[in-house]
């Protein structure tokens, strides 16, 4: 098993930045590519980034592209979303994510989850 504990949420204005953090414990080896999610009500979660763990592969929605960057310390399990210039509309609640499928893709099957964080980004 593998558990994904997030924090570094909160509320902050217009034009701030949090960094997120998910620690990963347990079976960490099978882990190929961990993600970031958003869900915001009334919408589908979305994919934000996606990090693979053997490095080589990043990907980013393109409403962050150029404002977040995931990272990852392979050392201490952790992955982070730095997130930067925010707008009111990256409110939501957002979760790391782990696959253990060979493909690393935002598309690909996530099958650890973290219980969440949120943020809230006011104008």
């Amino acid at each position: 098993q593998v558990q994904l504990v997030e924090s570094g949420g909160g509320s902050v204005q217009a034009g701030g930045s949090l960094r997120l953090s998910c620690a990963v414990s347990g079976h960490t080896y099978r882990i190929n590519c961990m993600g970031w999610f958003r869900q915001t009500p009334g919408k589908e979660r979305e994919g934000v980034a996606v990090i693979r763990t053997g490095g080589g592969y990043s990907w980013y929605a393109d409403s962050v592209k150029g404002r977040f960057t995931v990272s990852q310390d392979n050392a201490k399990n952790l992955v982070y979303l730095q997130m930067n210039s925010l707008k009111p509309e990256d409110t939501g609640l957002y979760f790391c994510a782990a696959s253990d499928r060979l493909y690393c893709s935002v598309d690909v099957a996530f099958g650890y989850w973290g219980q969440g964080t949120q943020v809230t980004v006011s104008s």
